[in-house]
């Protein structure tokens, strides 16, 4: 959680400097995803993966990090050999996005994560620092709790444009105290728009990571129900979560048994 708070602080940062130190015509370009920016990632990520025998360009993640943000590009390892520069709207040259590779196994495929629902959250565990925690109105589905934003002095609820159709979503919290964007807006309008063939159980996000070069971040699973509407998939979203930690506790073991070889074999020599 202090990785997350950190890389939301950096996030942030990019964020500000958008707004105050680039051109106006410097500034949109910086807002808005490029087709041929992400071609020219795409084709650099594949030529680095031919040249190293299928490795992928990306830094180093913890094992819980939400898996729309895990692998990040880094550009350090395609500038300049693969790639003349980095693009002007990531947000290490100052621009809104994070240039991410979905599928990293299988096809690699280079998307972007909309770095304004990072800043949101960063602004709300901010203000939740007074409070030590999160004040919530009700529960709107099992494990799902609308937040009271103006316990948090907030004259509005905070939301999140959408990276897909413009509209303002709404954010939430789930009981483990993470903040999320609620995309039930977007996955509705695509539902209805594009009657995908789709089943109770399936994870309906991958429809917009299918359909748009930016990828839902900071969401919980969603699926549909009977009626074909989309609801929150908390089942899924409750597995991952243990997974992850059952995850962190095993690598966590693993280091301290390492350790405890390694002085072992120290106090051997001595001995």
């Amino acid at each position: 959680m202090k990785k997350l708070s950190a890389f939301l602080l950096v996030i942030a940062s990019a964020v500000l400097l958008v707004g105050c130190v680039y051109p106006e015509d410097e500034k949109m370009a910086k807002l808005v995803p490029d087709a041929d920016q992400l071609a020219g990632v795409q084709r650099a990520v594949d030529e680095y993966r031919e040249a190293t025998g299928g490795l992928v360009p990306i830094k180093n993640s913890e094992l819980d990090t939400d898996i729309y943000i895990k692998y990040l590009i880094d550009f350090d390892k395609l500038v300049p050999k693969y790639l003349a520069q980095i693009p002007g709207n990531a947000y290490e040259k100052g621009g809104i996005f994070q240039y991410i590779i979905w599928d990293p196994e299988n096809e690699a495929k280079v998307k972007l994560v909309d770095l304004n629902a990072a800043e949101r959250i960063r602004e709300i565990n901010i203000r939740k620092m007074s409070t030590q925690y999160l004040p919530i109105k009700d529960a709107t589905a099992d494990n799902v709790y609308q937040i009271d934003f103006e316990a948090l002095g907030y004259k509005n609820d905070v939301t999140v444009k959408s990276p897909y159709s413009g509209a303002e979503l709404p954010m939430f919290m789930t009981g483990d105290g993470e903040l999320h964007v609620d995309y039930s807006i977007d996955l509705g309008q695509l539902l209805k728009e594009d009657k995908p063939d789709v089943k109770p159980g399936d994870d309906i996000r991958q429809l917009l990571v299918d359909k748009y070069p930016v990828v839902p971040a900071y969401s919980v699973p969603y699926t549909v129900d009977e009626k074909g509407e989309p609801i929150f998939f908390m089942e899924a979203y409750n597995s991952d979560a243990k997974k992850a930690r059952e995850k962190v506790i095993e690598e966590a073991k693993k280091e301290e048994e390492a350790k405890n070889k390694k002085e072992e074999e120290a106090k051997n020599k001595k001995e």
